[in-house]
């Protein structure tokens, strides 16, 4: 053990902390980053990061060092509403701290990973980085809308392609090698609409719909679980219809479809899925993927598919490896490692591009998206340390 790590990050905890409470303090829905991303770059500035930019989607981009070996600590930093602001005990923007627990929307889903990875990058310019490694910290926008999407546009228009990639969402300090995939379906049925007195001149797409909704709530029952991710899922989040008028037959009816994505599922396994259920066949539904088009903060938008696959990392392989030993030499206790139940921009490094991602970070991840999300202030002292210890680690080759 090098209880150096600890230490250091022990000595940067004051600023740490406010660090943290000043991003907490600004709210930042996805598309609404900016001032966040200000506030992100203005301290990688302040630490002394070599280069810190920030691209033409939002994403804030610092860098240290410039050797061959390129690892990169993601965190997105846009949050999800507040939701009832009644069902909190404090402000939810308030940041405030009682004993060792911060709160506020964000602090666990992920602003913490995003304030233990930009302080890492303080500790690595007082210890020195390896000449070998180049360390990037990357604040990711729209993640919450469309994870992911940050890194995809990060890869394929500014070509940063790292060796390793740490994402920073919660992990309750447990290294994570993967998670389910996800994506979203539509469901149409069409009729003929007619006045709503006399119901049976017209074919009522609502109607045929029902059936379908039965098969979908029977399929998910039936999904097989698979090691080690678990079981897929696919539920129904919205039915809309159209007609003339609400004295009509409804013409149209539309559902919207989220399924989370096992091992071995993917987008083409699971639109047959749904083709292939009787009531589907029988009222000659359509299934579509539909497409994310949303500007981003600077008005950049950058479409794609809702289809984010699944991904996960061997736990024996090497990048696994060699965040376990990273953490014995960080602390006395050896690691927990495990996996995410929802998703990240892993989808994107890992799940689409095939670069070797492993997660970190503050936090749990039964705070996300809840009234009075809190993290540990330790939570984000221990990560600190973790990440600069990974960086020596890294160093040493994989």
């Amino acid at each position: 053990m090098d209880t150096s790590y600890y230490q250091d990050a022990m000595a940067v905890k004051p600023d740490l902390v406010k660090f943290m409470q000043d991003i907490i303090r600004i709210p930042s829905l996805s598309s609404e980053e900016g001032a966040v991303v200000e506030r992100i770059r203005e301290e990688m500035l302040r630490i002394g990061y070599d280069e810190v930019n920030v691209d033409p989607m939002g994403n804030v981009i610092g860098r240290i060092g410039s050797g061959p070996n390129v690892i990169a600590f993601d965190g997105h930093v846009d949050t999800v509403d507040v939701g009832d602001p009644d069902l909190w005990d404090r402000d939810p923007h308030s940041g405030d701290i009682e004993g060792d627990i911060l709160y506020g929307r964000g602090a666990s889903d992920m602003k913490g990973g995003v304030a233990s990875s930009v302080y890492a990058g303080a500790l690595l310019k007082k210890r020195g980085i390896p000449d070998n490694v180049t360390f990037y910290v990357t604040g990711t926008v729209q993640e919450e809308d469309c994870d992911g999407l940050c890194w995809q546009y990060i890869i394929n228009e500014s070509k940063l392609r790292p060796d390793l990639v740490v994402i920073t969402e919660p992990t309750s300090l447990r290294i994570y090698y993967g998670h389910r995939g996800r994506m979203e379906m539509e469901v149409h049925t069409s009729g003929v609409s007619c006045h709503g007195s006399a119901p049976e001149r017209g074919d009522n797409a609502v109607y045929k719909m029902s059936g379908i909704i039965a098969d979908i709530e029977k399929l998910n029952e039936e999904l097989e679980p698979r090691d080690p991710l678990g079981k897929g899922t696919v539920t129904i989040s919205e039915i809309r219809s159209t007609s003339p008028s609400l004295c009509a037959v409804a013409d149209g009816c539309t559902i919207h479809l989220d399924r989370r994505l096992t091992a071995g599922e993917t987008e083409e396994s699971s639109v047959a899925e749904i083709l292939a259920l009787p009531s589907v066949k029988a009222a000659n539904a359509s299934v579509t993927v539909p497409e994310y088009a949303v500007p981003s903060y600077t008005g950049l938008t950058y479409p794609t598919r809702k289809y984010y696959p699944t991904w996960e990392m061997p736990p024996e392989g090497a990048e696994i490896q060699a965040a376990m030993r990273a953490h014995r030499y960080a602390f006395t206790r050896e690691p927990e490692i495990g996996h995410w139940t929802f998703s990240t921009n892993g989808v994107a490094t890992a799940g689409m591009h095939d670069i070797p991602s492993i997660g970190y970070g503050p936090g749990h991840e039964h705070f996300a998206h809840a009234p009075n999300e809190q993290t540990e202030i330790e939570h984000l002292v221990c990560c600190t340390a973790f990440y600069t210890a990974l960086v020596d680690e890294f160093a040493k080759g994989l």
